[in-house]
């Protein structure tokens, strides 16, 4: 189960480490990866504690991973123009680093494509680079593709798909350290998605319902969804062996 929202005023960790162990009650056999690094500041800073004491009380109510959002671009330049009001880049990165001292695995993720050079790119890879060589926490690297549709920065050109597929190929030669790479479909559309794994990218996600609206919204493909028999194709085309995998990545089926 992935959960992720927003920041609540008044829905602090207590509330949060409840909705989680609602969860497992229900349902003790679901993995639980949840909450952005910027959720987290927030929950812990509305309850008053540290962020170390705030992981261990989600851990404890059955927090097991992490998503990889809020990064957006660490360039604290560029961060104040795209994002003022979230998580700093020392923060977001701190965050993750208790999480992985804690033996809770996270992804990371950068937005491109909106205000930021390529040197903006090789700094935010870098210090996820550094970070993993000093914890080996991150599970996968998660390129986020800007939409422009709805949205404050709507004159800007999106990438091209040549763009993209360059972003995803020296993601994987850079973040050597850091096992997967993943395409988000929903994001970047089904044919972008098959082309990338020729280019370093080795997860797709899965069976998605238009589950994560904020793509759609933005200019995505419409109403994205794919069946298990569609991705497998997908993957096949590509002269690649479909693997079905859990959140850790343990492999559960191989086609």
């Amino acid at each position: 189960m992935h959960i992720v929202g927003g920041v609540y005023p008044g829905r602090n960790v207590y509330y949060y480490a409840e909705m989680l162990r609602a969860v497992k009650q229900k349902e003790p056999r679901l993995h639980i990866k949840a909450f952005t690094a910027v959720e987290i500041d927030y929950m812990c800073k509305t309850a008053g504690i540290s962020i170390r004491e705030g992981l261990k009380k989600l851990k404890e109510a059955g927090l097991e991973s992490m998503p990889g959002g809020g990064a957006e671009i660490f360039d604290e330049t560029l961060r104040a123009k795209i994002c003022p009001e979230k998580t700093s880049s020392q923060k977001w990165l701190e965050i993750h680093a208790e999480a992985h001292e804690m033996g809770i695995p996270t992804n990371a993720t950068m937005l491109y494509g909106l205000l930021e050079d390529y040197s903006h790119r090789a700094d935010h890879l870098n210090r996820l680079r550094k970070l993993q060589d000093k914890t080996g926490g991150f599970n996968a690297f998660i390129p986020l593709k800007f939409r422009h549709a709805n949205n404050a920065f709507s004159k800007i050109r999106e990438t091209t798909l040549i763009e993209d597929l360059k972003n995803y190929a020296v993601s994987r030669i850079f973040l050597d350290n850091i096992p997967h790479l993943k395409a988000y479909w929903p994001m970047i559309g089904k044919q972008a998605a098959r082309l990338s794994l020729e280019f370093g990218v080795d997860d797709l996600d899965g069976t998605i319902d238009n589950s994560t609206r904020i793509y759609t919204m933005a200019g995505s493909e419409e109403r994205p969804s794919a069946s298990r028999g569609e991705l497998i194709q997908m993957i096949r085309e590509m002269n690649r062996i479909p693997v079905e995998r859990d959140s850790l990545y343990n492999v559960l089926a191989t086609f």
